[in-house]
Formats: structure tokens, C-alpha cells, sequence
């Protein structure tokens, strides 16, 4: 199945899987709640930074995949490979973030 992205959805590649990654609203709450944040907007606010953290990456690909479908946890994530190992999961999530609230900086996470 294509990603559509009109629907906010991407599609990546973990442990040699193309997989369907989405943030639908259920996982955005689920975002908010992780991240403490009161609201969509702080939690665009948040990730506008394009400082991310490897546990912030965890969350948001795992929400993601969950959004998408996929039955994973953050510690299944977590375990999880990407081609270009964490700059491929950061341009994972800055795709997802760009498809979901519009244009992202892409930086790498922090260390």
C-alpha cells in the first residue's frame, strides 16, 4: 500500500521493511501526553527546534509507525534499524513532521 500523503502519511524503511508511518490524532495526543505538551501547537512548537532527541525519536517514530498500524512499542523502536542509522531516523521523522504540521528544519538530533 502507497503512503498518501495528503493523509499525512510516510512510508520509511526499519529493519529492512518499508513500513506506513502516520501521525493521526491519536497519536498526537499520545505525543503531547509523552512530551507534556498542553496542546498541537506546543507540540509543533517543540519539534520546530529540530532538536531532537534519540528518546524523542524513539516516540515520535513509534507513534508514527502505531498511527500507521503497526502493533510496535517505543522498546521495539528502539531496537530498530534504519539506513543511515540515527541520521536516517532523523530524516524519518522530519519527513513525518513535515507531512503532518508543514515544513520542518531538518538538523540532527542532539548526542
Amino acid at each position: 500500500m502507497a503512503a498518501n500523503r495528503r493523509r499525512g502519511e510516510v512510508t520509511a524503511i526499519l529493519d529492512d521493511r518499508e513500513r506506513t508511518l502516520c501521525l493521526t490524532l491519536g497519536a498526537l495526543a499520545e505525543l503531547e501526553e509523552a512530551f507534556g505538551a498542553q496542546d498541537m501547537a506546543a507540540l509543533a512548537e517543540r519539534f520546530s527546534s529540530g532538536r531532537l532527541s534519540a528518546h524523542d525519536l524513539i516516540r515520535l517514530v513509534a507513534a508514527g509507525l502505531r498511527g500507521g498500524g503497526g502493533k510496535v512499542s517505543d522498546d521495539e523502536v528502539a531496537s530498530m534499524k534504519a539506513d543511515g542509522g540515527i541520521a536516517g531516523f532523523a530524516a524519518i521523522a522530519a519527513d513525518l513532521l513535515e507531512a503532518t504540521f508543514g515544513t520542518v528544519d531538518r538538523q540532527s538530533p542532539d548526542p
